[in-house]
C-alpha cells in the first residue's frame, strides 16, 4: 500500500529530488525573469522558492536574490544547485526576509494556492509588503477557479512519466478527492510510482481564489493591482483562461 503524506514533496528528499521534473514548461519561469528585467529589479524576494530553479536563474542574471521556503528538503536541493552560492537561502515564511530588502517579490509554482488558510495567506501578504521598499511589487499566479482545472485530475487525464535523474524513469498522475465550497478548497492526491515498483502518495489542499478575492485581498494588505494577466503569454484575464496572474505595487 502507498504510504500518504499531506505535501509531501515538501519534506521527502526523493520527492524533492525529482519535483522540477514535474513542472518542464519554462514559460511561468521566463514570465518571471522578464518581469524582473522589465523592471530593472536590483533586488528580488523569492517567496516559497522551493528547489530554487528561478532564484538561481534571476541570480545568474544579474539580481541580488533572497529565497525564502519553509521545506527543509526543497531548500537542500536548491542549495545544492549550480549558482546555489549566489543566492540567500532562508528557512521559513516571508516573514523571515525582514523590511525594505526588495524591489519585487514573486511567488511562482501557485505557493498562493499552497496558502490555504485565508489568515496565513493574509498574514503573508503583510509580510510581503513589509519585504519591498517604497514603489515595489509582489507578482505572483492562482490557477482560475472558472476554469475549473481539478476537473482533469484524474489518472487517465493527468498521468506523465518523467526523468528520475539517476538515468531512470518515473510516472506521477493527479487524483482528485474532494471539491469544497464549488472550488474554494481542493483536495487531491499526486501519486508517484518508481521504476522499483515503490509508489508515493502526497495528499494536496489547495486554495482557488477568485480575481475579486485576490484583488480585495491586495487592497487590504496595502497593494494595487497594476497588471493582470490570464496566462504566460500575457492576454487578458477571463472566464477561460488558466491562470490568475498578478502585478501589483506596494502602497
Amino acid at each position: 500500500m502507498a504510504a500518504v503524506t499531506i505535501f509531501r514533496e515538501f519534506s521527502d528528499p526523493r520527492l524533492a529530488a525529482v519535483y522540477d521534473a514535474l513542472g518542464p514548461d519554462r514559460r511561468d519561469t521566463d514570465f518571471y525573469l522578464g518581469l524582473a528585467a522589465e523592471l530593472a529589479a536590483s533586488s528580488v524576494a523569492d517567496i516559497g522558492c522551493g528547489t530554487g530553479l528561478l532564484a538561481c536563474e534571476l541570480a545568474g542574471r544579474g539580481h541580488v536574490v533572497t529565497g525564502v521556503d519553509p521545506a527543509a528538503a526543497m531548500l537542500a536541493v536548491a542549495r545544492n544547485r549550480l549558482g546555489g552560492d549566489r543566492v540567500r537561502w532562508i528557512e521559513g515564511g516571508a516573514d523571515r526576509l525582514g523590511a525594505k530588502i526588495a524591489d519585487l517579490a514573486v511567488m511562482s509554482g501557485h505557493v498562493a494556492q499552497v496558502i490555504a488558510d485565508d489568515e496565513d495567506w493574509r498574514a503573508t501578504l503583510a509580510a510581503t509588503r513589509e519585504a519591498l521598499r517604497p514603489g515595489g511589487r509582489v507578482a505572483f499566479e492562482s490557477r482560475n477557479p472558472d476554469a475549473r482545472a481539478w476537473a482533469g485530475w484524474t489518472r487517465r487525464d493527468s498521468a506523465r512519466t518523467a526523468d528520475d535523474g539517476a538515468g531512470g524513469r518515473f510516472e506521477w498522475w493527479y487524483e482528485l478527492t474532494e471539491v469544497l465550497a464549488d472550488g474554494a478548497l481542493v483536495r487531491s492526491e499526486v501519486h508517484y510510482r518508481f521504476r522499483s515498483g515503490e509508489e508515493l502518495v502526497s495528499e494536496n489542499e489547495l486554495r482557488f481564489r477568485s480575481r475579486r478575492e485576490l484583488t480585495k485581498d491586495l487592497s487590504e494588505a496595502g497593494f494595487e493591482v497594476e497588471r493582470l494577466y490570464g496566462d504566460w503569454d500575457r492576454r487578458p484575464a477571463g472566464p477561460g483562461t488558466p491562470e490568475l496572474i498578478l502585478v501589483a505595487v506596494r502602497g
